[in-house]
């Protein structure tokens, strides 16, 4: 067991780009605005997108390519579609997590209160890191990254349960109104990620495989699951956190960036002291700081592999021209959606959601298809998993869009 753990990779990595504002921003919004009322969702939002995720690397290592080989193999326009929708969002996507990788950063370094000055720091230095290609540095410094946040925040409820004399109800709730209904939504987005996460999963199990020769698909499938229940261990951890310490406290969120981090940092040392402070900030700005990252990498590799293999041909330096494009974009959003950070957040999160019936019904099809080897198609239990899946997102898409 020890062996394997040590092997871990994409899985991690698959966390790393998970745990940011989803864990951070909307799992402890669930709690502090519902209580525990909203358990109910995560859990059930983990179980449905699950198949669709794991689709990823079981594909990739069978087949020995990406998911965007096998979307071509379904047809051309199979690919434009996932083309368009990345289009779509993913700008929106590196906005909402450079703005709170931003508030962050003001909370922790504090020379300037300006979140556009402290975005734009943060992509260049994410450019300058992908431009001299240290990204591998913080893939080796994923596990105390991962390992970090996870200790502080298990010590952190722990000690709020100690702590609380509050009496917490159980009770499971169903938003109604419009704009609980939108949260849900978005919550339901962006936990524990987007599905086209599934494709930058694909990616990274080809190259953990180039690295690694023995990096199976029995391999690939434990890897990324031990990354999946970290992901989900930490929602919980993070709804619990909001929960205890800010459900009923009469405090809301803030819509500002600097605010909010400070809010977050204090739901940490409210509960194990001022004295964490430091470390409790460093670790999630580290955690959020490689999310941006990760995306920002990713996106634009996405998009250069789909353009590849629409004009069948490699085209130099389409890489750099997406990764400076996804920058330059990113910090125009930001300069008009800076005054509302929960507005940037939840159309991001809505949008992954809207979206998300159209890759885990594409995963399930190439992963059960002549395009994949026989041994490794779903199990009977993952085929009926996969269905429900896809009957859940479609049915709360449309709840949402009925509900408007």
């Amino acid at each position: 067991m020890i062996k394997k753990l040590k092997n871990l990779g994409p899985g991690l990595l698959f966390a790393g780009a998970a745990i940011g504002v989803s864990h951070l921003v909307q799992s402890t919004r669930a709690g502090a605005d519902f209580g525990f009322g909203l358990l109910w969702a995560l859990l059930i939002v983990h179980l449905f997108k699950y198949p669709f995720f794991q689709y990823g690397p079981r594909y990739a290592i069978a087949t020995g390519e990406s998911l965007l080989d096998g979307y071509k193999k379904l047809g051309k326009n199979v690919l434009i579609a996932y083309f368009i929708l990345n289009l779509a969002t993913m700008f929106t996507i590196q906005a909402a997590v450079t703005i709170v990788t931003a508030g962050l950063a003001i909370n922790l370094f504090g020379f300037s209160n300006d979140p556009i000055t402290w975005s734009i720091i943060i992509t260049i230095i994410g450019l300058i890191i992908l431009v001299l290609g240290r990204y591998k540095l913080l893939d080796n410094l994923m596990k105390i990254i991962v390992l970090t946040l996870t200790v502080t925040t298990i010590i952190s409820v722990v000690v709020a349960i100690f702590n609380t004399d509050k009496v917490f109800s159980f009770t499971q709730i169903i938003p109604k109104n419009t704009v609980e209904i939108g949260f849900l939504i978005a919550f339901l987005g962006w936990m524990p990620a987007p599905l086209d996460v599934s494709i930058w999963q694909s990616l990274w199990a080809i190259e953990k495989k180039k690295n690694s020769p023995e990096f199976s698909t029995k391999k690939s499938i434990f890897d990324f699951n031990v990354g999946y229940i970290v992901t989900l261990f930490l929602g919980i951890c993070f709804l619990l956190l909001g929960a205890i310490v800010m459900h009923q406290s009469g405090e809301k969120f803030s819509g500002s960036a600097g605010k909010f981090a400070q809010q977050l940092i204090s739901l940490y040392t409210n509960s194990i002291g001022a004295s964490m402070s430091i470390l409790i900030a460093i670790a999630a700005f580290t955690t959020m700081f490689s999310t941006t990252l990760t995306t920002l990498d990713a996106s634009p590799r996405a998009m250069t592999k789909t353009i590849e293999l629409l004009s069948n041909k490699s085209i130099k330096k389409l890489y750099w021209f997406w990764i400076v494009f996804l920058a330059i974009g990113t910090i125009i959003i930001l300069k008009y959606f800076i005054g509302e950070m929960g507005t940037l957040i939840k159309v991001a999160t809505i949008l992954s959601f809207l979206t998300a019936p159209f890759y885990a019904i594409i995963n399930f099809v190439l992963i059960s298809g002549k395009h994949t080897p026989k041994e490794w198609h779903p199990s009977k239990s993952m085929k009926i998993l996969s269905y429900l899946g896809i009957f859940f997102l479609i049915g709360f898409s449309v709840w949402y869009l009925m509900n408007l």
